[in-house]
């Protein structure tokens, strides 16, 4: 009986039904409480109610369930405490209880459940220490604690759970060490420890961890200590170690890593101590290193390191630099250099001469051969699109990304990855190196180049700006403006950056999305559909501007076809006309839209809340529109802010509209931001999300009969706004 539109509270009676074992009342709209008679169902084995507006406690009689193996409670309105009642049910593999109210502590007889495998207490408001006793239960793979308010350390017989493989605490205040015992978990697949306040060390030396160093390790500001070493780490190591600013000591030795020493590592003031010999790094020392004032022990090693020892290194002993065959003492290269003075002056000529002539016999070639291309130079600062030769430019990039290094890797998408790279002149930009995924077409190269000279076309000050591009043989980028604040998405989920993020700045962040889209879908022609329109793919600059980027799955709009084409886009901001149609409209960004903007106010993803407005306006009746806003910052004040987030959340919940017809237009959205200028009427705290549905649900005649990517005006007129709005 799941997704039956089922209503009304459970009745007492279904405590009779003493040989039933299976009840599966998921996704309906179930309410009141659990009632007690539940325990009688001595023979039950599945219990789903989850994704229902079920309220109260749990149960304590729930606990008589012997048989039972599966329990889902998740996405209710449950409060009170977890009851330790659950601990005797010794036949239970899965326990959901996920989104809700949920206080108090964990029960430690959770731990005596020894077939228990799944474990989902997330999203809740669970308090006090993760207990010891959860290492107890054996057979669990899947423990997640995330969102909750759990203080104190990890407890560390989390490391005997050897068949763990997901761990998630974040959000939460958890304090203290990282456990070394977390080093014993060999099957452990996702650990994510984020926005707590862990400090001082990771130490998981000695054991048998693979693959490579997680980027995210940067995030951890506070870390004085990482030692990773005797272990079996590839890859390269990640430049965000630069960002661990409090750390005082870094072990990486005895592992397989390669790659270059990241230039970022010399920014890190307080190190002390750099063991990362015995591995297979390459390249040179950065010089930043002998910049370090309070550095007292190196060890580089047995490594491929090669060029000049720095001068300011060289007062460290030998044994610090022994087992790289490339590198050289700088006083003794001088001895050599000296000799080389009196022969080098007569093959400089020669080799000028030859140069010269080789680039003049290029420079004819490529004349001869470009004809669609103006001739090729390079600026000052950074290449430009009209002046930009990609091929010339291909050496260039391939020598300051090391071949396209891992390490200088900052974002992974479907089209593509992105890079960090400093070009000669100084100027940091970001590579999309694209995938060659349909390099096999004949006609990929001539789309290439249409859609890149598309691109060069669009002028908006909230949209990425592309510099250059290569296509080549061997690889395919573009070359954009570098965004120093990284993503929304990533600056969200850091409670430090979010906070910096204040009401006024997540309001123009909407309003530079909505213009952004506005001249995509409306200034432009043909109009452009981006199609992944997420958080992901929202960048910020040093100002905290917002600007589009990612055009990878982005197609121009034929209005003259059916615009038929493959999925694209992000889950959880995909609109839902696409799940039984392939017809790509402008609505579809809309939808997007729609959803990042709430995003930027609930300062998380608002899946919950798209699926009750999916399902029923009536579930928003008591969700009060500051209820919903981040609690990271505090709440708004202004009255004129009030009006803007007010306007900013009825415009998302219309963008959000079931029907792609019924959306209104990225103009209209745009438009409004500047034509509603009136101030609130009503009270900020007493506004309903129930209310702005039922605003933006009475624009439906006037948004339907605005033309399809018209770039008429539309007036905003509304009774329910009216009402709240003092007009």
């Amino acid at each position: 009986m799941v997704q039956n539109q089922i209503l009304g509270p459970l009745p007492p009676t279904l405590g009779l039904l003493h040989r039933l074992k299976h009840l599966y009342l998921g996704t309906n709209q179930i309410n009141g409480s659990i009632p007690l008679e539940i325990g009688n169902l001595k023979n039950l084995a599945y219990l789903d109610l989850g994704s229902n507006y079920l309220e109260g406690s749990i149960p304590g009689e729930i606990g008589n369930e012997k048989s039972l193996k599966f329990m889902n409670l998740g996405q209710n309105r449950l409060s009170g405490l977890i009851p330790f009642h659950i601990g005797r049910l010794s036949m239970l593999s899965e326990f959901h209880v996920d989104c809700n109210f949920i206080s108090g502590e964990i029960p430690f007889q959770l731990g005596k459940l020894k077939n228990l495998h799944t474990l989902n207490l997330s999203h809740n408001s669970l308090t006090g220490n993760i207990p010891g006793d959860i290492g107890k239960a054996k057979s669990l793979k899947f423990l997640n604690l995330e969102h909750n308010r759990f203080s104190g350390p990890i407890p560390f017989q989390i490391g005997r759970l050897s068949m763990l493989s997901e761990f998630s605490i974040d959000q939460n205040f958890i304090n203290g060490e990282i456990p070394s015992e977390l080093g014993n978990l060999t099957n452990l697949w996702t650990l994510d420890l984020s926005h707590n306040s862990l400090t001082v060390e990771l130490s998981l030396s000695n054991n048998s961890l693979s693959g490579s160093i997680p980027i995210q390790m940067g995030n951890l500001s506070w870390l004085s200590r990482i030692d990773i070493s005797h272990n079996s780490i590839s890859g390269s190591i990640p430049f965000q170690l630069g960002n661990c600013f409090s750390l005082r000591e870094l072990t990486l030795s005895n592992n397989y890593i390669n790659g270059g020493i990241p230039l970022e590592i010399g920014s890190l003031s307080l190190l002390s101590l750099i063991d990362i010999s015995h591995n297979s790094i390459s390249g040179k020392i950065p010089p930043q290193l002998g910049n370090l004032l309070y550095l007292e022990a190196l060890d580089l090693s047995y490594n491929h390191l090669s060029g000049q020892i720095p001068i300011k290194l060289l007062h460290f002993p030998k044994r610090s630099f022994i087992g790289n065959k490339g590198l050289y003492d700088h006083h003794l290269r001088n001895k050599v250099l000296r000799h080389v003075k009196i022969i080098l002056p007569i093959t400089t000529f020669v080799v000028l001469v030859s140069l010269a002539l080789l680039l003049l016999s290029r420079r004819i070639h490529r004349a001869k051969s470009k004809e669609s291309y103006p001739s090729p130079m390079k600026n000052g600062d950074i290449f430009s699109v009209w002046n930009f030769d990609g091929r010339i430019a291909y050496e260039d990039i391939i020598k300051v990304t090391e071949d396209f290094d891992i390490k200088y890797c900052i974002g992974t998408g479907g089209y593509g990855s992105v890079y960090r790279a400093q070009l000669p002149s100084g100027q940091v930009v970001a590579l999309k190196k694209l995938h060659r995924m349909e390099a096999d077409e004949p006609a990929f190269d001539k789309s290439f180049k249409n859609e890149v000279k598309m691109l060069i076309e669009i002028q908006h000050k909230n949209i990425v700006k592309l510099h250059g591009f290569c296509l080549h043989k061997r690889c395919m980028f573009l070359i954009y403006e570098y965004m120093e604040r990284g993503s929304l998405f990533c600056v969200l989920r850091n409670d430090d950056e979010a906070v910096e993020l204040d009401w006024n700045i997540r309001v123009n962040v909407i309003k530079n999305i909505a213009h952004a889209l506005s001249y995509l879908h409306h200034d432009c022609n043909p109009p452009i559909i981006h199609r992944d329109k997420s958080s992901n793919n929202i960048l910020l600059n040093s100002k905290q501007e917002a600007f589009v980027a990612d055009f990878g799955n982005s197609r121009f709009l034929d209005l003259d076809s059916s615009n038929y084409t493959v999925l694209a886009g992000t889950y959880g901001y995909i609109a839902p006309e696409l799940a039984y149609t392939i017809v790509v409209t402008e609505k579809c960004d809309v939808y997007s839209f729609g959803v990042v903007a709430l995003e930027e106010l609930m300062g998380r993803h608002p899946g919950e809340l798209l699926t009750s407005l999916s399902s029923s306006s009536s579930s928003l009746q008591n969700v009060m529109l500051s209820d919903i806003l981040d609690t990271r910052l505090s709440p708004p004040r202004s009255r004129n802010l009030m009006k803007n987030i007010l306007v900013a959340t009825t415009l998302a919940l219309a963008c959000l509209r079931g029907k792609p017809k019924s959306r209104p237009t990225m103009k209209f959205v745009s438009q409004q931001f500047v034509a509603c200028q009136t101030p609130l009427k009503k009270p900020f705290p007493s506004i309903s999300l129930l209310e702005l549905v039922n605003s933006e649900l009475k624009m439906e005649n006037e948004i339907e009969s605005l033309p399809k990517l018209s770039s008429h005006s539309a007036k905003y007129h509304d009774s329910s706004l009216n009402e709240i709005l003092d007009v």
